[in-house]
């Protein structure tokens, strides 16, 4: 969008800071979906004409600014990741900020860097929104409740409720946090997708015949992201159709073990792969290579490999929790399941069914995705949120 036509938000807000302590120094490698997601929204309100800078920690200070614009402003730290402890470098440059001005979007859930902050923040004046990246779902609470509870209570209630807003990315997930007696307002933006996440038309293909290629793409993460769900429902597709599946991510939970059990227990586990993740190339450019894209998490923030999915014009299987489910549902790019494994199964079966319309139903979801998902759409109305929050209409 040409400068002429943007809204003047500089009459409310100067610039914005994104601070997510693991953000890399140098700008690079992103490899981590908020990482992801953080550079995506600083690209978009760059381009929306406000300045953007992004804080992290790491092993020295250092400032640089990126080919897109925005700036990485790394503080010193000899503290753990998960710590109360911020950067004395960091703590010092709050006082540079103009509280009238500036606003700060705090990205990361339970976790105490954040809370953190949002205590020196608030002793200032100066305002922050709270962007966790997930919602707070029952299911996010059934995994290690001894810890999250006690946690919720004494420090991650008091995050959000002292907040200008809590940046949600599907308005569906503000029943959650209304249910916990969370009472600020709530910012909508969805994650998107940047130029470069593309692959050209002439590489898209599709397959009338022979064994369905079935892909997850993520962590192997077995509860939050559903492998066991995934697998038992693939279990029954596979027995009724010519099926192969494969699990492509990373490890970052050591439960790549559990995982080799759960395929070994298997009636068809000649028919599941696993494979490292694939960082050197765009995501969309592996997802082109096969049929059915998977993703039935028990509790998901948004799930931006679905979007790469997407451009890549592949038909999609997705939980009804992740926040991309509306545009899978709108864009009739696939199917939205609950995920147990009954659902993934009945997923597996009406994708099987509709393989005639597998190139007619890829195509409306890469044109869905370019129409309404790109960052620099989805920041441009982020930030007009973020200034009516910081200038009311009385």
């Amino acid at each position: 969008m040409p400068n002429a036509e943007r809204p003047d938000f500089h009459a409310s807000l100067d610039k914005v800071y994104l601070y997510i302590k693991h953000f890399p120094a140098s700008g690079s490698p992103l490899r981590v979906g908020t990482n992801k997601a953080v550079h995506g929204l600083a690209t978009g309100l760059i381009s929306s004409g406000i300045a953007v800078d992004v804080w992290c920690e790491g092993e020295r200070d250092s400032r640089i600014v990126t080919p897109e614009g925005y700036g990485i402003e790394c503080f010193a730290t000899r503290s753990p990741y998960l710590t109360l402890r911020l950067a004395p470098s960091l703590r010092k440059r709050l006082n540079s900020i103009n509280p009238a001005r500036e606003l700060f979007i705090l990205n990361g859930m339970f976790h105490p860097s954040v809370y953190a902050l949002s205590r020196r923040l608030k002793s200032r004046g100066i305002p922050y929104v709270v962007a966790p990246h997930g919602p707070y779902h029952p299911f996010l609470f059934k995994k290690n409740p001894h810890l999250k509870w006690p946690y919720w209570y004494l420090l991650e209630r008091r995050l959000l409720n002292s907040a200008l807003a809590l940046q949600q990315l599907d308005t569906r997930h503000e029943s959650w946090a209304r249910r916990l007696g969370i009472k600020v307002p709530i910012v909508s933006a969805a994650n998107g997708f940047m130029s470069d996440d593309m692959v050209d038309d002439h590489e898209l293909a599709w397959r009338g015949d022979g064994t369905v290629r079935v892909l997850f793409w993520g962590r192997m993460a077995i509860y939050t992201k559903g492998l066991d769900m995934l697998l038992a429902g693939f279990e029954r597709a596979a027995k009724e159709a010519p099926m192969r599946l494969t699990l492509q991510g990373p490890d970052w939970a050591d439960e790549s073990e559990a995982v080799q059990k759960l395929i070994a227990s298997s009636s068809v586990a000649d028919r599941i792969v696993t494979l490292p993740p694939e960082f050197e190339i765009p995501a969309a450019r592996v997802m082109v290579s096969h049929d059915i894209f998977c993703m039935p998490s028990r509790f998901e923030g948004f799930g931006l490999s679905a979007l790469e999915a997407m451009l890549a014009a592949r038909v999609l299987m997705v939980s009804a929790t992740a926040g991309i489910a509306p545009h899978v549902a709108n864009s009739g790019c696939g199917v939205v399941v609950e995920p147990t494994a009954h659902d993934v199964h009945r997923g597996f079966r009406y994708l099987l069914s509709q393989r005639h319309r597998w190139q007619e139903m890829g195509m409306q979801g890469r044109a869905y995705a370019l129409e309404h998902l790109h960052w620099n759409r989805i920041a441009e109305r982020t930030l007009s949120q973020y200034c009516g929050l910081l200038n009311p209409v009385t």
